[in-house]
């Protein structure tokens, strides 16, 4: 199956609670990517909230990220 994000949400820090096409919901913390060139400015935490979706979700500054690690990366919502 193809993944892709259907709908995303901020939770707060550098959290994001994607829901994915299968029908999970997953928590996923994008911490560990802002040292990548494409994500430094998205340290900023008024310039991470400021994202968007399209199968993926993606930033103002042209940083995108894979739904399939996004999909891996996250943790099952408890919501």
């Amino acid at each position: 199956m193809y993944i892709k994000v259907t709908d995303v949400e901020y939770r707060g820090q550098y959290r994001l609670c994607c829901t994915f096409n299968d029908g999970s919901v997953k928590i996923i913390d994008m911490s560990p990517v802002l040292d990548a060139p494409a994500f430094r400015e998205l340290r900023d935490i008024d310039k991470f909230r400021q994202f968007g979706f399209d199968e993926t979700v993606f930033w103002a500054n042209g940083a995108d990220i894979a739904p399939e690690w996004l999909y891996s990366n996250g943790v099952p919502s408890q919501d």
